[in-house]
């Protein structure tokens, strides 16, 4: 026989509900009196979707959280039609995936991109060129601008067990889409300092910035150098920093470990940023991360016939 449920006992799950606020606050790039009545319904809403009590089987529970998920989606759409929110096809959203991992699907595809913003990197290839690798060697090679309004060109080159990154997101990166492992150039102005003269928090702010890369989902925290060595011919400069972020599944802070090899051409800081999650680095994955950012290089390109100039980023 039923049981009497004690109203004062509902508790919303807040993790999950959590989760569903924040991807809608990202798609909010207006502060209005219509945005701000849609976050409160969500609220509501949500607390009641999520809201456990001893009586609710799993099933009506599921049921519940499909059903708000399903209609948080199709209002995404209809305000879309309306210029609230950016556009967003109720198709875009697997909530079959968002119910058991906390995301979308495909989080680095058009739905999990929706306003966010290109990490500023300080890449710019040079035009007329493409970032290779070889599948068997591993090697990947890029041809990218530096110095002065950018008219040196550079080979930028190392070994990453990762395929290239694909995608107006991406500069020059290599990454596993299912762990997140991976590794990227980054490109900074020396503002005439040699390499040994560059502090560690140089390398803290420049990486760890509102734009950088690792901010895609909000500024890391936690962070630490935990190394830093300078190669015996000075010519390159390799940090091991200890770092959290946030995970756009789980909306939690993730520890990550990321070995950094850096240079110094025409007074540009060109780095190399190879990373795992801390939990996979101790647990092997840290030698991949070390030897690709060990294996980084860089010379000067040899010179061409070809103009000199950025290529355009779609």
């Amino acid at each position: 026989h039923s049981k009497q449920v004690d109203k004062s006992r509902r508790r919303p799950n807040w993790e999950i509900l959590w989760k569903l606020v924040r991807r809608v606050e990202v798609a909010m790039f207006k502060s209005s009196a219509i945005a701000a009545s849609i976050h409160a319904l969500i609220i509501i809403e949500g607390s009641r979707a999520f809201s456990t009590t001893k009586s609710s089987s799993p099933t009506s529970c599921s049921s519940d959280r499909r059903e708000f998920v399903e209609r948080l989606s199709k209002a995404g759409a209809s305000l879309s039609g309306a210029g609230i929110f950016p556009h967003v096809s109720s198709a875009d959203v697997d909530v079959e995936a968002f119910e058991k991992a906390g995301m979308v699907s495909m989080p680095m595809g058009v739905s999990g991109q929706a306003g966010k913003a290109k990490p500023v990197t300080g890449v710019v290839l040079r035009d007329g060129s493409e970032v290779s690798r070889d599948s068997r060697s591993g090697n990947v090679v890029a041809e990218i601008l530096v110095g002065r309004d950018n008219q040196t060109p550079i080979l930028a080159s190392f070994q990453s067990p990762w395929s290239v990154a694909k995608g107006g997101l991406f500069g020059v990166e290599t990454r596993d889409a299912a762990s997140g492992d991976g590794a990227f150039l980054t490109v900074v102005p020396a503002k005439g300092s040699t390499l040994d003269g560059l502090s560690n928090s140089f390398f803290v702010d420049s990486l760890f910035s509102k734009t950088g890369r690792f901010s895609f989902y909000g500024t890391p925290t936690d962070i630490r150098v935990k190394r830093n060595q300078l190669e015996p011919n000075g010519q390159y400069r390799y940090l091991e920093i200890l770092f959290s972020n946030l995970s756009q599944s789980t909306q939690a802070e993730i520890p990550r470990t990321a070995i950094v090899s850096a240079t110094i051409i025409q007074d540009s800081v060109i780095m190399l940023v190879s990373s795992s999650t801390t939990n996979r680095f101790k647990k092997g994955q840290g030698e991949a991360v070390r030897q690709t950012a060990e294996s980084f290089r860089v010379a000067l390109a040899p010179k061409t016939g070809m103009a000199i100039r950025a290529k355009e980023r779609i």
